[in-house]
């Protein structure tokens, strides 16, 4: 028995100074101290060993059992010890070296265009309404001078949420609850998303508006005219002029289609204008009675005009951007390319 132990302790102490991390030192402690260890097959033997050895047979297997664990703990805290080096080798930060600069963040380029609209016309005494973006059919098309039956209908893919309440199609719906609370005279933009069932390469369900109005004695369309054309000189260069096309919109009489001189070519021609030297850029009009009528307003003695901006049409123009969903897909190679 004294033999077999002796075997076993030596056996043990070569494996374990043989060890070379803590995993493998692991299972060299239970090959032999654990439950179905070598040592403990010893004692459980001890059944067969006569009574009268048993007392010098167990002083062997604790003096063999502390010998074991002696070593191992000594092994344990020289591989702990490796362990702890590589570890702080692996970690090493050389603070003489330059430290690494964050990228740089900033504005999608939707918010930067909204937020240079803004400023623009606020710089003219615009004042900033936010509507809701679920209307009511009656704000959205009836008080639009747009009744059930109107043709003007068929113009706006809507999504409706029920009869009477649907998904704003335009930020025109915000000017008649201003009109509604608020006596002429009156200067307002309204920003924010609009929806329509419309999605190819210039076109998106959701995009976002600016709906402007503008209600005072003696407004005109060339008031109109001198308004857009301090407007697309701030967005777009101070040589960009506008050219107004007659155009329909139920709440807008006359209506135009504003467009601008190409700020790219000069308007000599190029692959951006299609050739032509102009640009479409928002619709407008003078606001038609019906609509100042229902709103409370006195036609003889007040008149307004109204105009809406498409920010993606205007961020895409600006940027140079061919497809409007890039500015939904956040693609950081193309947000990184856009700080004003």
């Amino acid at each position: 028995m004294k033999e077999k132990l002796q075997q076993i302790r030596e056996r043990a102490i070569a494996e374990i100074q043989n060890s070379d991390g803590l995993e493998k030192l692991g299972e060299v402690r239970n090959t032999i101290l654990g439950k179905k260890g070598e040592l403990t097959a010893v004692l459980k033997g001890m059944k067969d060993v006569p009574p009268e050895e048993r007392p010098k047979v167990g002083q062997w297997v604790n003096e063999t059992r502390e010998a074991i664990e002696s070593i191992l703990a000594e092994q344990t805290k020289k591989l702990e010890a490796e362990a702890l080096r590589l570890r702080y080798e692996a970690e090493k930060i050389d603070v003489t070296m330059p430290a690494v600069k964050p990228a740089k963040g900033n504005l999608h380029p939707i918010t930067q265009v909204r937020n240079q609209l803004t400023d623009i016309f606020a710089s003219m005494g615009f004042e900033i309404y936010e509507g809701t973006e679920i209307e009511t059919d009656y704000y959205n098309f009836t008080a639009l001078n747009t009744p059930q039956d109107h043709p003007a209908r068929d113009m706006q893919d809507t999504f409706y949420l029920s009869p009477e309440f649907l998904l704003r199609t335009q930020t025109s719906a915000g000017q008649i609850h201003v009109m509604e609370a608020k006596k002429p005279p009156i200067k307002i933009i309204s920003p924010g998303k609009v929806f329509r069932s419309d999605d190819d390469a210039t076109h998106s369900p959701m995009f976002t508006q600016m709906e402007g109005l503008v209600v005072d004695k003696g407004i005109t369309l060339c008031d109109l005219k001198g308004m857009l054309d301090e407007f697309v000189k701030k967005i777009f260069g101070k040589n960009v002029t506008t050219r107004l096309r007659p155009s329909y919109f139920p709440f807008t009489e006359p209506s135009v289609e504003v467009d601008v001189s190409c700020f790219q070519c000069g308007g000599k021609g190029c692959k951006l204008c299609k050739g032509t030297g102009w640009i479409e850029v928002l619709g407008a009009g003078v606001v038609n009675n019906k609509v100042l009528e229902g709103c409370g307003v006195d036609t003889d003695v007040y008149s307004g005009f109204a105009f809406g901006i498409g920010i993606e049409r205007i961020a895409m123009l600006k940027y140079g951007i061919n497809n409007i969903k890039l500015l939904f897909e956040s693609d950081l190679r193309v947000l990184n390319q856009i700080d004003d």
